[in-house]
């Protein structure tokens, strides 16, 4: 019992203690692969921001942000939770401590992921950068990654639907 307890306490420290890595690929603006000790890879998803897709504008813009930050160097990250994808949420600093999800909003690279994230103080930075015309928020149509992923499954959804109304109707002619 008194081992359970203990392990109870020391779970949280241990989840969200500091861990170092380097930035050895970058998949997207928000996501990235670090190689830990033991040459253990682990792909990170950035906490609290959320880039363009790569084929959506400012995708590419986001991706060499994020490279030119990290890539190649160690940083720091606290492992936050897992997404539905198996990756690791993580808030990851470089260069003394710069907060990058915070870095990409400044700079207008990315979307504060207000669905997600409990750091208002993002909110603000972002409505700065949108003020400013930083980055993305040159477009004036631009579509938050979400809204894009969700409007890209509608379109694969309806393309799926429209292929097996042809094969019924193909098979309905034999």
């Amino acid at each position: 019992m008194k081992r359970l307890m203990l392990m109870s306490l020391l779970f949280p420290a241990i989840l969200f203690s500091q861990t170092s890595g380097k930035v050895i690929k970058i998949s997207d603006g928000d996501t990235i692969t670090v190689l830990l000790k033991g040459n253990t890879q682990k792909k990170l998803r950035l906490a609290d921001v959320d880039c363009p897709e790569s084929g959506q504008a400012f995708g590419k813009n986001a991706k060499q942000f994020t490279s030119g930050k990290v890539f190649g160097k160690t940083i720091k990250f606290t492992e936050t939770s897992t997404d539905r994808y198996g990756r690791s949420i993580a808030k990851v600093y470089y260069d003394n401590d710069k907060y990058l999800s915070k870095e990409l909003i400044k700079a207008g690279m990315g979307w504060w992921y207000f669905s997600y994230s409990k750091d208002d103080s993002l909110g603000k930075i972002q409505e700065k950068a949108q003020q400013k015309k930083m980055g993305l928020w040159q477009d004036v149509h631009a579509i938050a990654p979400w809204e894009y992923r969700k409007m890209k499954r509608e379109q694969s959804k309806k393309k799926k639907m429209e292929a097996s109304k042809i094969q019924v109707k193909m098979k309905k002619d034999v």
